[in-house]
């Protein structure tokens, strides 16, 4: 597992963006709060990176948003906030204690009403969905954030489940730079090379990358469209 580390510099620049231009509300702050309270790992995205999950919604017109990787509800309250009011999320998480307390956050953040968490594997609950005859209009806009194995799977899943213009976020894509040496995580940077280069060369996507630095050390996330 690469470490991930922020300069000091880094964290006080997204502080201060935040801060001045971001501004999530008590809502954002309470969820994230409650990972920690509950000794879940600290890995939801940064709030800028929620912010823009928020207008990427809203940009795309998105009325029916894929999450894959909920954890305690951040990015989910973000994208929830993005959609309209007849909008709707379904989120896919693992563990059936993460999904606990994202209900309570969703619920809390006044946006439950809008979120559905599947528990269990990713990838059967994908697949669920592809046999589901109440789930066959396509998804607009797909954020994968879960494990990275399973990066380019999910990847196809997303292209699947989706339509001709439907968005995919692909998150934590540098990984400390891993990705141009695997060996450094031998576990997830192969599964995140897998999936980048599959975003290159697949006819159905017209893709691009991004590499950022902040509080989640050096790394970025890719983002493609469904042709």
């Amino acid at each position: 597992m690469v470490e991930h580390k922020a300069l000091p510099a880094w964290l006080d620049v997204e502080q201060y963006l935040s801060d001045a231009v971001v501004r999530p509300n008590a809502a954002l702050t309470h969820a994230v709060q409650s990972a920690l309270d509950a000794g879940l790992p600290p890995i939801e995205v940064a709030p800028n990176a929620g912010k823009l999950l928020k207008m990427l919604v809203q940009m795309s017109g998105a009325r029916r948003v894929l999450e894959i990787g909920t954890l305690a509800g951040f990015s989910a309250i973000w994208m929830a906030q993005g959609l309209p009011d007849d909008g709707r999320l379904l989120t896919c998480e693992y563990l059936p204690e993460h999904a606990r307390i994202a209900r309570t956050n969703l619920d809390m953040a006044g946006i439950g009403h809008k979120v559905e968490i599947r528990i269990g594997p990713a990838l059967e609950t994908l697949a669920a969905l592809a046999e589901d005859p109440g789930q066959d209009e396509p998804f607009d806009f797909v954020f994968i954030d879960a494990d990275k194995e399973n990066n380019s799977k999910y990847l196809e899943w997303a292209i699947r489940l989706g339509k001709p213009g439907t968005v995919i976020v692909l998150d934590n894509v540098i990984w400390e730079g891993a990705i141009l040496e695997t060996s450094m995580d031998d576990v997830n940077a192969p599964g995140i090379v897998d999936a980048l280069e599959m975003m290159g060369k697949d006819p159905r996507l017209d893709a691009t990358a991004i590499q950022t630095v902040g509080s989640k050390g050096w790394d970025g996330f890719a983002i493609a469209r469904v042709m």
